[in-house]
C-alpha cells in the first residue's frame, strides 16, 4: 500500500480522504480490493456503480443476459442504446466512463455449480445481486464452503432486504431460509412487479455494506436482516439467531460439502 495518489485521484476521492474513518489508508484499501458482483440487473447496477465511484480497484461482474427494454425501469447501468448488448459489456462501459481507475472484469456466463468456485476464488468479497433463488442458494453455499464473505440482497414490489455473511460470524442464508422455495411458490418481479427505486436502495445499501466490510468500519449486517418497506417507509434491522447447528452447509455436521448441480435447478425470476 505504498502507492502514491495522482492529482486526479486526490480530487476524485477527496470526500473520502477527509473522512477520518477512511482517509488515505482506507482509500488505498478500497483501491486494492477485489469485489465480484453476481448479477448486472436491478441490484447489481447501483451496487457496482457505487463501488466503482468509491474506487474499489477490481470489480468482477457476472451475468449471462442481454439488455432488454423492460430492464431500463430499474437497471440503471444500462441505457436505451444498450438494448440487445450483453449486460456485462454495458456495465463495463458505464463503469469505465465513471472511473477509469477500476479494472472491470466481465464474465458473460451463467453462474452454475460447475463454475462458481473458480469465479469467486480471486475475489475478497462477493455481492449476491442474483435474480433467482437457485443462484442465491448456490452463492451462499459456495461462499460458505470457500470461506468467502458475501452480501445478500433481494427486492419485490415495494419491499427489499439484505444481510451480510462473514465466515465464523453469525448465520448464513441457508440458516435463515433453509430450503429453496418450489418453482412458482414466490412470484417473480415479472409477475408481481417491483418499484425500481426500491431495488436501487437495496443495491446501494449492498455497496455501503461492502465498503464497511472492506475497511472494517461500523457494524456490518451480520446476524441481522435489514428490511425496507417503501410504502410505510419503515426500515428495520431484525436480529437473527446465531448460526444454526443443524444448518446443512455451515452447521456442525454439514451435509452439503460439494456443489451438486441437481440441488440448484429452478427457473429464473427477474430483478
Amino acid at each position: 500500500m505504498n502507492m502514491a495518489f495522482t492529482d486526479d485521484q486526490l480530487e476524485r476521492y477527496s470526500r473520502h480522504l477527509i473522512l477520518k474513518e477512511i482517509g488515505v489508508r482506507g482509500q488505498k484499501k478500497l483501491l486494492a480490493a477485489k469485489v465480484l458482483v453476481i448479477g448486472a440487473g436491478g441490484l447489481g447496477s447501483p451496487c457496482a456503480m457505487y463501488l466503482a465511484a468509491a474506487g474499489v480497484g477490481t470489480i468482477g461482474i457476472v451475468d449471462d443476459d442481454v439488455v432488454d427494454l423492460s430492464n431500463l425501469q430499474r437497471q440503471i447501468m444500462h441505457g436505451t442504446a444498450d438494448v440487445g448488448t450483453p449486460k456485462v459489456e454495458s456495465a463495463r462501459e458505464t463503469i469505465h466512463n465513471m472511473n477509469p481507475d477500476v479494472d472491470v472484469r466481465a464474465y458473460h456466463m451463467r453462474v452454475e455449480a460447475s463454475n462458481i468456485a473458480q469465479l469467486i476464488a480471486d475475489y475478497d468479497l462477493v455481492i449476491d445481486a442474483a435474480d433467482n433463488f437457485s443462484t442465491k442458494f448456490l452463492i451462499n453455499d459456495a461462499c460458505v464452503l470457500a470461506g468467502k464473505p458475501y452480501i445478500y440482497g433481494g427486492a419485490l414490489r415495494f419491499e427489499g432486504q439484505l444481510m451480510d455473511y462473514v465466515p465464523g460470524c453469525g448465520p448464513c442464508y441457508r440458516c435463515i431460509f433453509r430450503d429453496m422455495p418450489a418453482a412458482g411458490e414466490v412470484p417473480s418481479c415479472k409477475e408481481a412487479g417491483v418499484l425500481g427505486a426500491v431495488v436501487g436502495v437495496i443495491g446501494s445499501m449492498q455497496a455501503v455494506e461492502a465498503v464497511k466490510l472492506i475497511l472494517g468500519l461500523g457494524e456490518p449486517l451480520v446476524a441481522r436482516l435489514l428490511t425496507v418497506d417503501a410504502l410505510s417507509m419503515r426500515v428495520r434491522a431484525v436480529p437473527l439467531p446465531e448460526r444454526e447447528a443443524d444448518c446443512p452447509v455451515c452447521g456442525d455436521h454439514p451435509t452439503i460439502t460439494t456443489l451438486d448441480p441437481a440441488n440448484y435447478i429452478q427457473p429464473a425470476c427477474e430483478i
